[in-house]
């Protein structure tokens, strides 16, 4: 098979600019279409599809997923990215870059079941899924065509229009020798894209391209590169991996590795979440310390509930603040044992915030927990019988929540938040 119809699935061994059977040209065409098993699969403007597929009337509208005039876009449509609207990007910054566009805030419930769906649909395939969030996964098809009855690159395409045809979403597929450049390929042709990138041309594919297109190589490293004279993947692939390693340490190899286009890492199913984390952003800049607690709390109660949820503890707890210029600033502190109760991760986290609490107007907030183990294997000692005793209230409170509702217990400092919150952040009342 080198050649293979996505409308009809039909296959041939030579490449073709329209189907012979349905006349279509959306034709994969790839000498190694037959041979390669690992995918990433992305589902294309997640967020904003399902509020289109939810709501006709949003078809043909640009739309923005997020809220507030102080918030965030999470995520928009692909006829809002035409007038430069990104995900990240400040909502007043939108606004006007797109006054046209329907603003809607999100609903995760909605999401998290379209997702279900979607990704448990790849799990009949293979066991191989790692989920990388609601809306991407990697997958790997290794051995499963004699179980299908035909190569990973049929069985993707007919699960693309299956999801397409049942689902009402669409999804973009990358397939590659490996998860680094099968991530490069979903990224393509989206949306609606099946791009390949076979394992003799990943590194000419690659050379041309901005070293930004390597994982972990964020807007301030692409400076460190540039400045050291990596302008392109090529440049990093032609330099001594020693040379590499000493500028730039341990991922100094690594960015040699990626650079020639080689990748080891193995699909894991079962790898844990690497951050749990939440964040709000104000109604009015926050600058009293005590203020900016009030809003840490509850944060750190959803982070502590999710921990529980998942069965895990976090060794690092971490403060991030945006100031009113949209910097970030992100604080960790590694702890002395794995913990996943809020009480603990808010008095870390205010012990950050002091720091950063000297007059400095703010506009939004987060907490999280990172580094995780199994919450079975944690030690639980952190501050002695205080922190055990914290851990069984708390899981006390997330049964109760659970039979009688999240309002059933509230906390002290949780009721001081609702008192303090305008009224237009309240939660169940219209906004005025």
């Amino acid at each position: 098979m080198k050649a293979l119809c996505r409308d009809c699935l039909w296959v041939g061994e030579t490449a073709v600019k329209r189907c012979p059977n349905c006349g279509s040209p959306r034709i994969l065409a790839h000498a190694e279409l037959a041979s390669l098993s690992m995918a990433h699969m992305d589902c294309d403007a997640f967020y904003a599809s399902v509020e289109k597929r939810d709501d006709p009337s949003l078809r043909d509208k640009a739309l923005i997923v997020g809220g507030g005039k102080r918030g965030v876009v999470t995520t928009c449509c692909y006829i809002a990215r035409m007038s430069g609207v990104r995900s990240a990007m400040p909502m007043f910054k939108a606004r006007k870059l797109c006054p046209e566009a329907v603003i809607i805030p999100p609903d995760f419930s909605k999401y998290r079941a379209a997702s279900k769906d979607i990704f448990g649909r790849v799990a009949l395939l293979t066991p191989l899924v790692q989920p990388l969030s609601l809306d991407e996964a990697w997958i790997d098809l290794s051995g499963t065509e004699r179980l299908h009855g035909a190569p990973p690159a049929y069985i993707l395409a007919k699960l693309q229009r299956e999801i397409e045809a049942e689902v009402g979403l669409t999804v973009s597929i990358g397939l590659a020798p490996n998860k680094f450049l099968a991530k490069i390929a979903s990224d393509i042709d989206k949306p609606r894209g099946f791009s390949v990138i076979g394992a003799h041309e990943g590194e000419a594919f690659l050379a041309p391209r901005p070293v930004s297109i390597l994982p972990g190589v964020g807007p301030a490293f692409v400076k460190t590169l540039e400045q050291a004279g990596y302008r392109t993947v090529g440049d990093l692939a032609r330099a001594e991996p020693k040379a590499l390693a000493t500028q730039f340490g341990a991922y100094g190899l690594r960015l040699s590795q990626l650079a020639h286009a080689r990748d080891s890492r193995a699909v894991d199913p079962d790898q844990v979440r690497k951050t749990i984390s939440c964040e709000t952003t104000f109604f009015d800049d926050l600058t009293a310390i005590s203020d900016l607690e009030d809003q840490l709390w509850p944060l750190c109660e959803r982070v502590g509930k999710q921990a529980r949820a998942g069965g895990v503890a976090g060794r690092v707890a971490t403060l991030k603040l945006r100031t009113t210029d949209f910097r970030i600033i992100t604080r960790r502190r590694t702890l002395p044992v794995p913990i996943q109760t809020a009480r603990t991760l808010f008095n870390v986290a205010r012990e950050l915030l002091a720091v950063e609490a000297h007059g400095v107007p703010y506009r939004l907030i987060g907490a999280g927990l990172s580094d995780f183990v199994d919450a079975a294997e944690a030690d639980s000692d952190f501050f002695g019988g205080d922190e055990r005793k914290t851990l069984k209230n708390e899981q006390t409170i997330d049964t109760l929540r659970a039979r009688f509702g999240a309002g059933a217990v509230v906390t002290g400092r949780a009721l001081k938040h609702e008192e303090r919150k305008p009224a237009a952040q309240r939660p169940g009342e219209p906004k005025r």
